[in-house]
Parts: structure tokens; sequence; C-alpha cells
């Protein structure tokens, strides 16, 4: 494969990321706990769509021949390239922003490490949604703190969400042929460069809030070869929902 393809793929797979997520923080709109916490999420899940959009562009101007609509919400199940955390169910408010401290933490880190990408247009992408994801990681990394050391019921509620989520962690470093394509040609890095720096970071924010890290070797992957959860599917049959019953329609 060329590099233009490989590009293509590795976009496409940051696009999915944050499309899938933005979407599933949109689920809480109207349903958060309190007032504040609603229109934060939504906010959240905004600035996520507004970075999903930018990478489908720029996906569409590599393909060449598909519209960032269409990548979006025209592909089946296997030909989403997302990490299977950020597909996970909303479950509790603890669970959701756990799972978005996890994921922030690693787009935070992984934005770092594209400021130094060959690519210009990578550089430009990642240094916009570098301001964001900083914001995520402090938001949702207080509300861990908060709810470990809160009350009982807060902490168990944390305990049990990382050991849910805890096994979709290893799936964030995978890498495949696209990855190596890439690395050799300066346009990404290693995944395994920032795992060290995620992994102190998390540790971190859980030792303040007085949690562990779970023991889990119950490790899942697959989700950059398209290989998902039961959870994408019904996700995308909501979200494609409108594309597929009117063709072509446009706001």
């Amino acid at each position: 494969m060329t590099t233009k393809i490989e590009l293509y793929n590795f976009v496409l797979r940051l696009a999915d990321d944050n499309l899938i997520l933005a979407q599933r923080l949109a689920e809480w709109c109207s349903c958060g706990p309190i007032l504040e916490e609603d229109l934060a999420m939504t906010n959240i899940s905004l600035d996520l769509l507004g970075q999903a959009e930018d990478f489908y562009e720029y996906a569409s101007e590599l393909n060449g021949e598909k519209s960032e609509d269409e990548l979006a919400f025209l592909r089946s199940e296997r030909e989403y390239y997302n990490h299977l955390l950020v597909e996970q169910p909303n479950g509790d408010f603890a669970c959701t922003m756990l799972r978005q401290m996890l994921y922030s933490t690693y787009a935070k880190f992984l934005y770092e490490a594209l400021l130094n990408s060959r690519d210009e247009k990578l550089v430009a992408l990642a240094t916009k949604g570098l301001k964001e994801v900083k914001y995520h990681f402090r938001h949702s990394s207080e509300w861990i703190i908060r709810f470990g050391k809160g009350t009982k019921e807060s902490n168990e509620r944390t305990k049990n969400a990382l050991v849910e989520l805890w096994r979709f962690t290893s799936d964030l470093f995978e890498m495949n042929e696209t990855d190596k394509v890439l690395i050799t040609s300066g346009i990404s890095f290693s995944l395994r460069d920032i795992y060290p720096l995620w992994k102190a970071e998390i540790s971190n924010v859980l030792e303040e809030a007085g949690l562990e890290i779970p023991n889990s070797e119950n490790n899942i992957i697959g989700g950059i070869n398209g290989i998902h959860t039961e959870y994408l599917g019904h996700l995308l049959s909501e979200m494609q929902f409108l594309q597929r019953a009117y063709p072509g329609a446009k706001w």
C-alpha cells in the first residue's frame, strides 16, 4: 500500500474515535445529573464532533471519492476503525467520566506527539484538537478524584467502572500495518512511546482519588482492524438512520 492510503486509514481512525465518542456523550443530553454538567457534556460532545468533522474532511481529500458525510454515516460496522473504549455504553455518570478520562489522556499525548509529524495537515489538526482535549482531561479527571474521595457509593461505582473499562485500554495502543508505514515515513510514531506517559498520568489521577488500576489480564483488542463489540452496531443504527432513510439529506 502507498503512504497516501495508509495516511487515509490513520486519519479515518482519528475521525472515527471522535465521532463515536461524541455520539455517546450526546446520549446524555438533557439527562445529566445537574444542569451545569448536562451543558458541559454537551459541549465536550460538540468539541469531539468538530474534531471528527475536521479529520473526515481531510480523509475525504485523501480518498478523492467519498464526501465527509459518506465517510461518517454510510459505512458498515466493520469499516469503522475507532477504538473499542469509545463505543462502550455510558453506564452511570462515573462510568462516563472514567471513559472520558481514559480516552482524553490518550488523545492528549497522541496529539502532542503528532505535533512532530511530517504531515503539515496532521500537525494543524493536532494543534487545534489539543487545546480541547486538555480541557476534557481536566474536567473528567477532576470528577474521578471527586468520586474516589466522595461517598462510599461514588467510590464503589468508580471502582466498578474501572474494572469494566480497563480491559479496553490495551486496544488504544495496538498498531497494524498502517502504523508501520507511517512510522517509517515520519508521519506518525510508535504508540508504545506514549503508553508510559499515559499510564503515569492515569496512575497519578487514580492515586489522588484513592483508587488503583485493576489487575486484569482480560485485554480486548481489535478496534483499528474493524473488529468491534456488540455495542457499535446498535450505536450506528441510530446515528446513521437519517442518512440511510433519506439518502443525500443535508441541513
